[in-house]
C-alpha cells in the first residue's frame, strides 16, 4: 500500500487529518488547472473548495486505479467547464469544410520564447481557444475527451486547438517576444 492508499483509508474513515493531508498534497496543482481555465482567482478559489468537497464527499466511489490527484483534477476541470458554461462562454462549432489543415500551422520549433510571452499569449485567446488549448496542451486531455467534457464535436476540438496554436505563434511573431 502506497501513502495515498493509507490516506485514502483514513479518509473513508472520517479522519480529518487524512482529509488535510490530501488536500495539502494536491490543492496547488488543481488550483493551478482550475485557474488556466477560468482565469479569475475568486471563482478558482471556490472551485477549488467545491471539488474538494465533492472528491471527499465521493471518496467512497473512488477506484484505486489512479492518483486522487488526477481524479479530484478531473472533477475541478468538469466544475470550471461548468463555471464557463455559466459565463455564457461559446464554444464555435465548425463545419466540416472549416477544419484548420495541419499544413497551415507554422513549425513552432524555430522560435525560442520567455514563459513569460507564451502565458501572455495564451491569456490574449478568446476564452473558447484557451479552454481548448489549456485542456489538451497543458492538462494533457485528448481531443476526443475534450469533445466529450464540452459537447463539442471532436473536429472543433482540434480545429480549436490547431487555431489557438497559431494565435499564439503569430502573438508571440508579432508582439516581439522572440528571444535570441
Amino acid at each position: 500500500m502506497t501513502q495515498q492508499d493509507d490516506l485514502i483509508a483514513l479518509c473513508r474513515r472520517g479522519d480529518p487529518a487524512a482529509y488535510t493531508a490530501l488536500y495539502s498534497q494536491h490543492a496547488v496543482a488543481v488550483y493551478n488547472s482550475i485557474l488556466r481555465l477560468v482565469d479569475h482567482t475568486g471563482e478558482a478559489e471556490d472551485i477549488l473548495q467545491e471539488s474538494f468537497v465533492a472528491a471527499f464527499r465521493g471518496i467512497e466511489g473512488f477506484k484505486n486505479t489512479g492518483s486522487f490527484g488526477g481524479w479530484v483534477k478531473r472533477i475541478a476541470i468538469n466544475k470550471s467547464v461548468d463555471c464557463l458554461r455559466k459565463r455564457k462562454i461559446r464554444f464555435i462549432e465548425f463545419g466540416p469544410g472549416l477544419i484548420f489543415e495541419e499544413d497551415e500551422i507554422t513549425d513552432e520549433s524555430e522560435f525560442e520564447y520567455t514563459m513569460e510571452a507564451v502565458h501572455e499569449a495564451i491569456e490574449a485567446l478568446p476564452p473558447g481557444y484557451r479552454t481548448v488549448f489549456n485542456l489538451y496542451a497543458v492538462e494533457g486531455i485528448p481531443h476526443a475527451e475534450i469533445a466529450q467534457i464540452l459537447g463539442l464535436e471532436h473536429t472543433t476540438v482540434r480545429t480549436q486547438y490547431h487555431r489557438a496554436k497559431h494565435k499564439i505563434l503569430n502573438t508571440l511573431r508579432v508582439g516581439g517576444y522572440h528571444e535570441k
